[in-house]
């Protein structure tokens, strides 16, 4: 555009008094701020208590038993590539402990009706691997995973008694 036909466009927006594109934006900021209005008044009345686990304790004892059972497997794969099998049995409990945990961490995360129920079997392969577990309890890893399984069978026990 030339100079000329700028000034032209400046000049006929004055006379005019307000742009189409002057308009557009202040319908768009409008609509916006009621949108927004809107949104905030619902939100208020919105419970969030629920959006979290209602089992604290029990959720912390379970993904702290998961962090250990993953290092134990780790550690029993390192003693596998060495030739050792000893602690095969404790690697297959702590796999299967980690299957069965990691689906409990979810039910109790979104306080799921089902978690009662679950607890069970998950108590059950916690206390199977925790007695696997302690029978290596010279390795630092093994010892660890089968406390961390103790404890997640006293946090059922007491959450979910």
């Amino acid at each position: 555009m030339s100079e000329k036909e700028t000034v032209a466009i400046k000049v006929q927006q004055q006379t005019d008094g307000i742009s189409r594109r002057d308009l557009l934006l202040g319908m768009g900021a409008a609509a916006t701020m009621a949108y927004t209005g809107v949104a905030s008044a619902a939100m208020s009345e919105h419970d969030h208590s629920k959006h979290s686990t209602q089992h604290t304790e029990l959720m912390d004892a379970v993904n702290a038993c998961l962090d250990k059972g993953r290092r134990c497997i780790a550690h029993c794969m390192v003693s596998f590539t060495e030739g050792d099998t000893e602690l095969a049995a404790c690697a297959s409990k702590a796999h299967e402990m980690m299957s069965v945990c990691g689906g409990f961490a979810y039910l109790v995360a979104s306080n799921s009706s089902y978690t009662k129920e679950y607890a069970a079997i998950c108590e059950k392969v916690c206390s199977d691997c925790a007695k696997e577990c302690k029978k290596h309890d010279k390795h630092i890893e093994c010892d660890a995973c089968g406390k961390a399984c103790d404890e997640v069978v006293d946090a059922i026990k007491l959450s979910l008694a």
